[in-house]
């Protein structure tokens, strides 16, 4: 398939999966087409028009789409993280072994799809008005946030991994959000279906997915870091989309909209501290192997859509297709 319907499948993915609903990021992109007919010509040179068809700041072509993005995609190398290391790896298995890689697709973004890794976490703010927590509190507990983020940001080299890729002539893309909404979406899915008691129920049913059966045989399993395997999991928030972690400050907001148990991909100490304080359950399923069944979850449906391609994991994925 051309990567440009490689990527335009992707985030149409991503959309059909937003755990916000199909029709908020569809409104979404209303909206920012309606404000990109409002800009003057100055601000228009500037503007990122992938926005226009894709909600997801943090996932974008970055290298080799060309004005049309016409380029064939058979074999993609896929990971979780890409730095210039498995870009040159690419390009020696190209060079040594003629393995016929088109495509490198890391999840994690960078370039300007890290630059603007800050503007998806207002995605947040919907998804913890679904569980309970006031709209009003939610979107001004994750500004806060937002802006820490992007003045994190601002300071990193983001066009290191770019210059690596142009160099060798390794096209490259990063598929970040719509990933991460497919796992989170898939996992709240789950726990309505199956109604796990308790949180022993909860860590039976992660460790029956392949990826979290891959990363317990690897001694990273899925683990209970707040509560017991013995309490009651109550209403469940998956924690596992909107760019980054949230704000600290939301844990009491999320006890009083009726929230017990969350499950995320990991938590910081200082994040932990304060859903302890809010008596919540956490249960960490695991960062790459949540990240991996999300990117499995988005290439299921790409393909499915356009044809199969073929994979050389590396940087911890590991390709795990299911039936349609």
């Amino acid at each position: 398939m051309k990567l440009q319907t490689f990527y335009k499948a992707a985030i149409e993915a991503g959309i059909v999966n937003d755990p916000r609903g199909e029709a908020v990021a569809r409104l979404l992109l209303a909206e920012e087409n309606e404000r990109y007919g409002d800009l003057k010509d100055d601000d228009r040179k500037f503007y990122d028009t992938d926005k226009l068809f894709n909600p997801y700041a943090d996932s974008r072509i970055l290298y080799g789409g060309g004005a049309e993005g016409g380029l064939d995609v058979r074999k993609i190398m896929a990971g979780i993280d890409v730095d210039p290391s498995e870009l040159l790896l690419a390009y020696t298995l190209n060079r040594d072994r003629r393995a016929g890689i088109d495509l490198v697709l890391a999840h994690h973004p960078m370039g300007t799809a890290q630059a603007q890794l800050f503007d998806v976490m207002r995605l947040q703010s919907a998804l913890l008005a679904k569980v309970g927590v006031t709209i009003s509190v939610a979107e001004q507990l994750m500004d806060k946030r937002i802006a820490e983020v992007e003045r994190r940001l601002m300071p990193i080299n983001h066009a290191r991994e770019i210059d690596a890729a142009r160099e060798l002539g390794i096209p490259l893309v990063c598929l970040h959000t719509p990933a991460d909404n497919c796992v989170t979406t898939f996992l709240t899915r789950l726990f309505e279906g199956e109604k796990p008691a308790r949180l022993k129920d909860l860590l039976r049913l992660l460790r029956a997915i392949p990826e979290y059966e891959r990363a317990a045989r690897l001694q990273n399993p899925a683990k209970i870091i707040s509560g017991a395997e013995g309490n009651s999991c109550g209403k469940i928030y998956v924690d596992m989309t909107g760019g980054t972690s949230g704000s600290k400050d939301i844990f009491d907001q999320l006890a009083a909209g009726g929230v017990s148990t969350i499950v995320g991909m990991h938590m910081t100490e200082e994040h932990l501290a304060n859903a302890k304080k809010a008596s919540l359950n956490v249960v960490i399923a695991g960062h790459i192997s949540s990240d991996t069944l999300g990117l499995n979850l988005l290439l299921d449906e790409v393909e499915r859509a356009n044809g199969p391609l073929n994979y050389i994991c590396v940087s911890g994925f590991e390709r795990v297709g299911r039936p349609s």
